[in-house]
């Protein structure tokens, strides 16, 4: 049975949201759904509708975010797939039964309040993983 339902984002970070939507928005033509700034995680997150999923912006805030370290070792480019899940916590024990590992061992807050957590990529063949869902869900 498949734990996860479908795709909601590819994430990409960026150096500069304002700079890179003059590709994504002006040169591909994909339109803003939303940007955000999640303080407590020092990152702006801007989607755009790709049709089936969203493009999401992920603009690190801090100098010491570890993503602000993933744009000065590898430059702007992909950095994880998100899947919609029904429910994150069962998904989180699906997927840890199945030999998988977390990230973190309790969803923390995504964008418009949904509920998110990684999954190790040490058992994802190196592809950083997030799964997704609204909040509350039980």
């Amino acid at each position: 049975m498949a734990v996860l339902k479908t795709l909601d984002h590819v994430a990409i970070v960026v150096a500069d949201t304002d700079e890179a939507l003059t590709f994504y928005r002006d040169v591909l033509g994909f339109p803003v759904l939303f940007s955000e700034v999640l303080g407590e995680q020092s990152v702006r997150l801007t989607h755009l509708d790709l049709g089936a999923c969203h493009l999401q912006l992920v603009q690190p805030l801090a100098p010491e975010h570890p993503l602000a370290e993933f744009l000065r070792q590898r430059g702007e480019g992909l950095h994880h797939l998100c899947w919609r899940v029904n429910d994150v916590p069962e998904a989180m024990g699906a997927l840890t039964a199945r030999g998988l590992a977390m990230r973190d061992r309790t969803p923390r807050r995504g964008p418009r309040g949904r509920q998110a957590v990684f999954v190790d990529p040490a058992g994802t063949r190196g592809v950083l993983l997030e799964i997704t869902g609204e909040p509350g869900r039980t």
